[in-house]
């Protein structure tokens, strides 16, 4: 029985992840990279394709435990089960590796006496291929090709093969601990040093919350954006600072379609929102991080500039189909890699400039090859802008000349030309780039623009609209209050929204994407109408729709990259930093409203009482 993407939790190490369902299985687990073959693929298949439950033994298939969360400030996982016998604990987590990636299983009791059951079944090269088993010193080692698995546990429990698959049954009662501890290597490579899984704890819990009391953020809300911004954070490839964009592959935007992709990779265009809402609240070493790897990734020719990047900088990511994996809830196929990775999207060229013009902004140290970078990029645009692309959304239709790529185009030459202007020392013609941004933004309001309806259009020459458009007053292209602002504005709440949430595009008919079927309410964009309605004076209505997105989250606040509002199922990879990461913004947005608001509150009493007085 295929679980909702919503009852997924995530675990991680900050090289990898895996999702833990309610009922207790790792169903998806990349080992030893995010972007490494699943040895957990039940997720995209079914058992035989890889996981790992551990429940009380008397849990039918399926049966979820009875509640569970996050340890505050961290990424460890405590699911409760309680049963007519007794309550256990299960604490899943993954510490911050040394050599090899580990994943570690604690069953604690609470109360009484509980049978519990471990079925551990280990399917190398996404569920593909079944490992040969042995015992070695009292463990159980798996080996297939170049992989190799050990599993143990403290202290030792039976433990048996039955049906190409590891299971264990033992007894737990209130106060006694069992862990089991799965550690991947490579196997031409010897064994790695065993971790002892109770001080892998209690280190785990430290370092997060080291880390999490770093976040300067105390607005409203205050819970949902650290869980975002942990998320984020085990969304991190630590050895490069890369963030890929989800843990997950082929999570369907509509349940049985074709609209299934890999996003476990580094897209440009996060860099800048994702930049800022670090930057905002308090994590400087990530910010740098990020940073710094998109200027390696960036390095290069302009005109090859990718859309998007390996998690260590790779540009080489082919597209190939799994026919073997069914997909989630038969949504195939099965893909790996991203062909949009040779797609022109001329809006890459905005985000760079635009991210890093904000960790300048924000007092990062700039490095002169920065800037010489970011004049390249310039140069290469200034050439391109006027040329048709795919797009943000990387349709896999002709090419068009979208009216957000152009509006980022204009971004790009607006923020050199601030840079100039703030520090003439710097190298560069400070009047070519007024000029081209002057062109652009003439072409984007005479082409893109339809004066019948008030709104800014999907592509010159479109009735369509796109959501994209909501950023126009974000990015700076138009003031907020600008009549053609909030026509905008109201025309994409009007014909995207789906029960107050709003699609990136309009799927019915003839796709701009060329793609069949439909999709679901997509997450950020409805966290950009929430920051259109802010900065458009409405923002009660903001807050409302912002409180409405919070509640799609699932139980441990966790978000997909869309929503499908009428089933109430997330859909597509999850969880989703995009998504994250305008959570985060638009709170930082509500937040600093209401801090004014408080500010001015404050002031006027004190008014009214120095008046009485």
């Amino acid at each position: 029985m295929t679980q909702p993407i919503e009852d997924y939790a995530l675990i991680g190490d900050l090289m990898t992840s895996g999702l833990v369902g309610r009922d207790g299985s790792i169903d998806w687990l990349c080992l030893p990279r995010f972007d490494s073959g699943a040895c957990f693929a039940k997720l995209l298949g079914d058992e035989d394709n890889g996981h790992w439950r551990l429940a009380p033994l008397d849990a039918a298939d399926g049966e979820r435990c009875t509640r569970r969360a996050y340890i505050d400030g961290t990424l460890v996982l405590e699911s409760y089960w309680e049963t007519e016998t007794g309550t256990v604990k299960v604490i899943d987590f993954m510490p911050q590796r040394d050599v090899a990636p580990d994943v570690v299983r604690i069953v604690e009791g609470i109360s009484g006496r509980v049978q519990m059951s471990s079925t551990l079944r280990l399917r190398f090269d996404y569920g593909h291929v079944v490992p040969w088993l042995r015992r070695s010193d009292g463990d159980r080692v798996a080996v297939a090709g170049p992989d190799s698995a050990w599993f143990r546990s403290e202290p030792p429990v039976r433990t048996w093969g039955e049906d190409n698959s590891t299971r264990s049954r033992f007894p737990v009662a209130a106060g006694e601990r069992v862990a089991f501890v799965l550690t991947w290597h490579p196997s031409h490579e010897p064994r790695p040093k065993p971790v002892d899984p109770y001080e892998a704890l209690e280190q785990s819990l430290a370092g997060w919350q080291e880390w999490t009391a770093q976040c300067r953020y105390e607005g409203p809300y205050k819970e949902a954006v650290t869980r975002s911004l942990i998320t984020l954070k085990a969304l991190t490839y630590a050895p490069t600072g890369g963030i890929v964009a989800a843990a997950t592959t082929s999570l369907p935007e509509e349940l049985g379609g074709v609209r299934n992709w890999d996003y476990r990779f580094c897209w440009l265009r996060d860099s800048t929102l994702t930049l800022g809402s670090l930057l905002a609240t308090g994590f400087l070493d990530e910010a740098r991080a990020w940073r710094t790897w998109l200027l390696r990734a960036v390095a290069g020719d302009p005109a090859d500039l990718q859309i998007m990047y390996g998690i260590g900088g790779e540009r080489r990511i082919p597209e190939s189909e799994l026919p073997w994996l069914r997909g989630y809830a038969d949504s195939a196929p099965v893909r790996v890699g991203n062909a949009a990775v040779d797609q022109l999207q001329l809006d890459v060229y905005g985000e760079v400039l635009d991210s890093l013009h904000v960790a300048r902004s924000a007092g990062l140290p700039t490095e002169r090859h920065a800037w010489q970078l970011q004049l390249a990029l310039l140069d290469f645009l200034e050439k391109n802008w006027q040329r048709p692309d795919e797009g943000l959304w990387e349709v896999r239709g002709p090419r068009r000349h979208f009216v957000h790529s152009k509006v980022m185009a204009w971004v790009a030459a607006d923020r050199a030309v601030q840079a100039l202007e703030k520090d003439p020392s710097l190298p560069g013609d400070v009047e070519r780039w007024r000029t081209m941004r002057d062109a652009v933004h003439l072409d984007v309001c005479e082409k893109g623009f339809d004066p019948e309806r008030n709104t800014f259009t999907q592509f010159y020459g479109s009735d369509e609209l796109d959501a994209a458009t909501l950023l126009i007053p974000r990015v700076g292209f138009l003031p907020p209050d600008d009549p053609r602002v909030v026509g905008t504005v109201d025309a994409v709440r009007e014909e995207l929204g789906r029960s107050g949430l709003v699609r990136r595009y309009t799927t019915e008919g003839p796709s701009v994407d060329g793609l069949p079927g439909d999709e679901g309410a997509f997450l950020a964009c409805s966290f950009w109408l929430a920051d259109a309605l802010h900065m458009t004076g409405r923002e009660e209505e903001a807050r409302e729709l912002f409180e409405r997105l919070l509640d799609v989250s699932n139980d441990v606040g966790l978000l997909a990259e869309e929503y499908d509002p009428i089933a109430g199922r997330q859909l597509g990879n999850f969880p989703q930093a995009f998504s994250h990461v305008g959570l985060v913004n638009t709170a930082l947005t509500l937040g600093h409203a209401q801090g004014r608001a408080r500010k001015q509150a404050e002031e006027q009493g004190r008014q009214q009482v120095q008046e009485q007085g």
